[in-house]
């Protein structure tokens, strides 16, 4: 057995150890919580909320269990899995997202998660999520799961996003600054900021670069 791996069967010698990897401090107390009503059942050993925190985390904690946020600062958060696996080989992932897209879920399987599971899910179902990834097995939220089967996409991309997230989208592809975005929208610059955060967490994105490719997607660069 290698080095600051606990003996025994997670779940049933010994509790499931998880880090926590969520850019939102109510987010990551939300799991903790849930885990924690489980007598025992979980041990969480760090929380993070980006995503060097969350290789870094990884490597020294060496958990059975990481949830994972799919939209966090400092990087992507899939492109970071080869790097917890090669610190921790047979670390399993639960992606909790609110990205309800079948090509984001198909991506984070083929990167090495376990399961994907929507931030709107009971706490029955995370935990479904979270026990079946670390015996092995998967899990897909079941909407996701019925997509995919079909071989059907989500609703259009624009349509995930309310009017105003739409339009703070466009012009943060159109080259405007939030102070910026606030004079045109003839709101509050913290307004802006909400919209903002709102609409990459739907759309599951990290950078300015990846909003400005959708908006070109979606025709609205001018």
């Amino acid at each position: 057995m290698e080095a600051g791996i606990p003996e025994g069967i997670p779940g049933a010698d010994r509790p499931i150890t998880v880090v926590i990897a969520d850019d939102h401090a109510v987010v990551r107390d939300g799991i903790r919580t849930v885990l924690e009503r489980e007598d025992g059942e979980f041990e969480v050993l760090a929380e993070a909320a980006d995503v060097p925190a969350t290789i870094r985390a990884v490597r020294e904690h060496r958990p059975d269990l990481l949830t994972l946020d799919l939209t966090m600062p400092g990087g992507s958060s899939l492109a970071a899995l080869p790097s917890c696996f090669v610190a921790h080989p047979t670390l399993a992932v639960a992606i909790l997202t609110m990205r309800e897209d079948p090509e984001y879920a198909r991506q984070a399987l083929r990167a090495g998660a376990r399961s994907y599971v929507l931030k709107e899910a009971e706490p029955a179902e995370l935990l479904q999520a979270f026990r079946l990834a670390v015996a092995g097995g998967n899990y897909l939220h079941p909407r996701l799961g019925a997509l995919m089967a079909a071989g059907e996409d989500s609703p259009a991309d624009g349509d995930a996003l309310s009017e105003r997230e739409r339009e703070v989208v466009r012009l943060i592809a159109n080259g405007y600054t939030n102070p910026q975005i606030a004079e045109q929208l003839h709101v509050a610059e913290r307004t802006v900021k909400t919209y903002r955060a709102r609409a990459i967490e739907k759309l599951g994105f990290s950078s300015r670069s990846e909003i400005t490719a959708y908006a070109r997607k979606l025709g609205l660069v001018e």
